[in-house]
């Protein structure tokens, strides 16, 4: 062998993150800028959604009517998915737009709609009331229905490799304009838009399960997300959906994590982690300055422990950056520390966001990284990446240059 032949090198490449296409925000010393406040913006009009049962029997009869026209309303917007007048026939004709208007005014207009997956995913651009823009994605899978939800608009954040935080918060959304979109995904399902519900053999389709991983930390926004939640759970005054079927994550604000475990409402809760080790989770979570991965994990495990519901660990895989075997062998290993029966992780192949160099792991990597987890007792399966084709995977829903030209022509409607 000649002194000029390359020798292989055993030891895995390591790649750090950074931003590609955008300057993240810093702080005074030059960290990455985390927004937990959101800017004072003016909050949409009050909607019946976002008020609890007492509360709109109150507005109601503050209005002039009877009490019972609340529970007329509720059973128009939560049953029937519609704030058209025109079907609240029970409703008196004399002053039902008046009352309709002031009770459900419109929080979302719909800008464009991109699907892919044979019509069974849908990805929704929103015009809020003061022209932010928010996403979410429906995804229809064999025996469920499942609603991705954003609960910001922007996200204060901050991680490189997420679109969705590039630009920042632009503010909180309230708990009316989330349920909102949960309520217009099961009008476009009624109408046939996400197929013939025909086909499956009833025709009372809905949405099945939420996820709050769009737009948006959802503990950032905590009141309202938890407000939204108790109006999707509520099965006399709300949708009546399972709290089972909702999955609330974050990137790991441990004392909100604290908090949802209080609060009685057996959700499921996904810890997005993507990293094990602080070293490296420091760079690509910004909120790990504050509370660190066993910080997080271990408020992770209070939630079971408090609630009984196994929890998501959520773990993007990227290329070169967290995909190491050693990487997946600490993960188990805190896992595990932390007791068995638990946990479970899903790894996600990354979903490149435009102009970065990031990518998925290779295959073999991916399938090693998942066997490693699963051989040490840690029940692992690899995420769908559904919606990548239309940007509206995990990590990349945000309001392109393209959004924002198409919405600026689409007036908010009244």
């Amino acid at each position: 062998m000649s002194d000029s032949t390359p020798v292989r090198t055993t030891t895995p490449r390591q790649v750090r993150p950074r931003t590609e296409g955008w300057t993240q925000k810093v702080d005074a010393e030059g960290k990455p800028l985390l927004q937990f406040a959101a800017p004072k913006k003016g909050m949409p009009p009050a909607h019946l959604a976002d008020m609890t049962p007492e509360q709109r029997v109150e507005k109601v009869k503050s209005l002039g009517l009877p009490a019972f026209r609340a529970g007329q309303l509720e059973k128009h917007y939560f049953q029937h998915y519609t704030s058209d007048p025109a079907q609240m026939t029970d409703l008196p004709a004399y002053g039902r737009e008046e009352l309709v208007h002031e009770m459900l005014p419109n929080l979302l207009t719909e800008v464009r709609r991109l699907e892919t997956d044979r019509g069974d995913t849908i990805k929704f651009l929103w015009k809020l009331h003061d022209g932010a823009l928010v996403e979410s994605v429906l995804m229809r899978y064999p025996g469920r229905i499942t609603l991705c939800v954003s609960s910001q608009a922007g996200c204060g954040m901050n991680c490189p490799f997420c679109a969705t935080g590039q630009a920042g918060l632009t503010r909180n959304m309230s708990a009316a304009e989330i349920v909102e979109q949960v309520v217009r995904a099961n009008r476009l399902i009624a109408e046939g838009g996400l197929g013939d519900p025909r086909r499956v053999g009833h025709d009372d389709e809905r949405v099945t399960n939420i996820v709050f991983m769009g737009m948006g930390e959802p503990l950032a926004n905590y009141n309202r997300v938890m407000q939204a939640v108790r109006t999707m759970v509520d099965k006399k005054h709300g949708l009546g959906m399972s709290a089972r079927g909702i999955t609330v994550s974050t990137v790991g604000l441990v004392p909100a994590i604290n908090k949802l475990a209080a609060e009685d409402i057996p959700v499921t809760f996904a810890l997005s982690l993507h990293a094990p080790d602080d070293h490296l989770r420091d760079e690509m979570i910004p909120i790990n300055s504050r509370w660190k991965v066993d910080e997080a994990l271990d408020a992770a495990r209070g939630y079971f422990d408090k609630t009984g519901r196994r929890v998501s660990i959520e773990y993007a895989l990227i290329k070169d950056m967290n995909d190491h075997a050693w990487r997946a062998d600490l993960l188990a290993s805190k896992l595990n520390e932390r007791g068995r029966g638990w946990v479970h992780v899903n790894p996600i192949p990354l979903n490149p966001t435009p102009g970065s160099v990031w990518t998925a792991s290779e295959p073999a990597v991916q399938n090693e990284f998942v066997r490693r987890l699963n051989e040490a007792g840690i029940p692992t399966t690899l995420r769908d990446t559904r919606g990548k084709e239309i940007d509206g995977a995990c990590g990349q829903l945000v309001a392109t240059e393209e959004d924002r030209d198409v919405a600026a022509t689409v007036p908010v409607l009244d």
